[in-house]
């Protein structure tokens, strides 16, 4: 299967990329009721390619309450610690927290978020100490958590914790969001500065979570004009969405000129995903990342939603590829998890037979706005 950049002189074959594992934290991350055994599926699939010996496997370290709190409220991360030591379902503090229905407590849920927000700033730790130019928590990306509540199965950000890290150095960081959910939680963090943009490109529909992102939402204070959105409808596949994606990221580029990257790559826009919204494949997506790739700018890459487990595992699997410019076989290799890859046992998502919702004449309009809006970055 191969990817746009594949040629001999591509950057990726140079590119030193560090990739955050260890059997420890894929154990915690397994344990994540809504995607159970997801990280391994995804970490077996990429060592059975053998893309590990073309990285550094770097053992992340667990956050500390004070590193998480550099976002989340002291109140917020105590509340989780202590009913993460019994799974006390019945704390009645705990729908104030944004617990119970679809962030649900489970003992050890605190291990798991400090092990995910540690993974992703060890990760951003190793673009600061310039040990590689790509770094890669693909069980990270938890993007809808709040300072003070859990939302949408993220419990902590790991996003905004990376981010945060990277701002120790860097003075512009470029937030770019491409889960099919807007990603709320990292927009609000950073709503009232310019020295974050936030851009994401998700469903916006209504009745559909987390119900922000519409077009006018631009940030607010001394951020108004530093958070993009980019509202899609239903069926959109790859050609399109690249077209978009890069009609705006050329301008975000320009105007905003970041020194480093983050990048939130979740899989539920695949074809095949149970959410049944966007019909991308792997290829798309790549298409997406190696266009951010290519401005050589530190960049810090994350997961997030995909709840077809095997196509998840497929789509991070095929971009890990694509950071390495290494082309991957279609014949999904014998490894662990090998049966859930059936029945054709290959690395490529079809698209499905469903209609694309997006009007070109509305798309148009979308990308119009966003770019008269960018006009007002200084």
């Amino acid at each position: 299967m191969s990817c746009k950049g594949d040629r001999d002189n591509d950057p990726g074959t140079k590119r030193r990329v560090s990739y955050m594992y260890s059997p420890e934290y894929m154990e915690t991350c397994d344990s994540l009721s809504k995607v159970p055994n997801r990280a391994s599926m995804v970490h077996s699939l990429i060592e059975a390619y053998g893309l590990l010996q073309h990285m550094a496997v770097v053992k992340p370290h667990v956050a500390t309450i004070e590193e998480m709190a550099k976002f989340h409220t002291d109140a917020y991360l105590e509340h989780l610690h202590k009913i993460s030591q019994d799974g006390d379902n019945d704390d009645p503090q705990s729908t104030d927290y944004g617990l119970g229905y679809d962030c649900p407590v489970v003992e050890g849920i605190y291990d798991y978020a400090a092990a995910v927000g540690g993974a992703t700033l060890t990760a951003a730790q190793c673009l600061l100490d310039h040990k590689c130019e790509v770094a890669i928590n693909w069980a990270g990306g938890w993007h809808h958590a709040k300072k003070d509540e859990a939302s949408g199965f993220c419990y902590v950000n790991d996003a905004v914790l990376g981010i945060l890290k990277l701002r120790e150095k860097y003075e512009r960081v470029l937030y770019v969001d491409v889960d099919l959910h807007h990603g709320d939680g990292v927009e609000d963090a950073f709503s009232f500065t310019s020295k974050v943009m936030t851009v994401s490109l998700h469903k916006f529909s209504p009745g559909f979570f987390p119900g922000t992102g519409d077009i006018c939402d631009t940030g607010l204070g001394k951020g108004r004009w530093y958070a993009v959105n980019v509202p899609l409808e239903d069926g959109i596949k790859d050609d399109r969405y690249y077209q978009v994606f890069t009609s705006v990221m050329q301008e975000v580029r320009a105007l905003f000129n970041p020194e480093a990257v983050v990048m939130q790559l979740g899989a539920d826009t695949m074809a095949g995903d149970p959410m049944c919204s966007f019909n991308m494949t792997p290829v798309g997506a790549g298409r997406c990342l190696q266009y951010v790739l290519e401005w050589q700018l530190p960049t810090l890459l994350l997961g997030g939603g995909g709840y077809n487990l095997a196509n998840t595992a497929r789509c991070w699997t095929y971009l890990t590829g694509a950071v390495l410019g290494k082309t991957l076989s279609s014949e999904i290799p014998d490894h662990e998890f090998f049966t859930e890859y059936g029945p054709d046992y290959s690395l490529e998502i079809s698209p499905s037979c469903r209609p694309d919702r997006n009007d070109t004449k509305h798309l148009d309009q979308v990308i119009s706005t966003i770019k008269g809006n960018l006009k007002n970055v200084v």
